[in-house]
């Protein structure tokens, strides 16, 4: 590469977005972060702290914080991040929310159901819509200059839970978003990626782990374990580098084989 790539990744101060900056640091990315806060918070690591573990890399990182949520943030993130670093080359929109109590289809609140299309879905198609106007401009200014979108949605974009179904509803839309940008933004050259996590081992996941422990031990996951954030920031890496050049618009699924139809 000929020039340093700078991927810029929503919701990284734990979990999976944490993951997704620590393993794109150990492919040469200098890293900016978004998330909410700096600070950690209860179990919950922070910015600094991934700070701390992407340097370990010998990789820069930026914390940018900033409630994704918030539209009116987006174009200062940008320019955060621009003024340090000049270029963005990749965007990962991993920021998301669970319902904070999960409840039948049929008693759904609307504070929920906006609460979760508004961070999961509505944040990450205006951000992504930002980000690929300055990625064109980019293209048209330097033929060198390459660039991706990668979705962090869930397998959740297909599955059913009834539990709740205003996550599903947000995953699937953001599967769609996926699906349209990347046949936009195909004649620019820049590659847009749908990447579904299953069953990961995060705090989101945490409070049904025993849930999941059984459901695992039970065959709904063909590969018999948890997945890691890692296994999440490797997939990530892969299409950040250009391995799937010719992709465009791929739905790629890390989930031990949960799409896999048995019988």
């Amino acid at each position: 590469m000929s020039e340093q790539r700078v991927a810029l990744v929503t919701g990284a101060s734990r979990g999976i977005g944490r993951g997704i900056a620590i393993e794109l640091a150990k492919k040469g990315f200098s890293i900016a972060g978004n998330a909410s806060s700096l600070k950690s918070s209860g179990r919950k690591p922070g910015l600094s702290e991934v700070k701390q573990k992407v340097e370990q890399s010998r990789a820069e990182f930026l914390p940018v914080p900033g409630d994704i949520s918030d539209l009116e943030c987006h174009e200062k993130l940008i320019q955060k991040v621009l003024n340090r670093f000049g270029k963005i080359h990749v965007l990962v929109n991993n920021a998301g929310v669970a319902p904070q109590k999960r409840k039948d289809i049929l008693d759904t609140t609307p504070e929920s159901f906006d609460r979760l299309l508004s961070v999961n879905l509505r944040s990450a198609f205006f951000l992504t819509q930002r980000v690929a106007r300055f990625m064109i401009r980019q293209k048209q200014q330097s033929s060198e200059y390459t660039a991706c979108i990668i979705f962090i949605s869930s397998v959740s974009a297909e599955f059913s839970s009834p539990s709740r179904a205003e996550y599903c509803i947000s995953k699937a839309g953001l599967s769609q978003a996926a699906r349209i940008f990347a046949d936009r933004l195909a004649e620019y050259g820049i590659n847009v990626y749908e990447l579904r996590p299953g069953i990961i081992d995060t705090d989101m996941t945490r409070p049904v782990q025993k849930k999941y422990d059984r459901l695992i031990k039970e065959g709904l996951v063909p590969q018999k374990r948890w997945g890691t954030p890692q296994d999440v920031g490797k997939a990530v890496a892969a299409l950040a580098q250009g391995y799937l050049d010719y992709s465009t618009g791929a739905v790629i699924e890390v989930s031990g084989g949960m799409s896999i139809r048995r019988l």
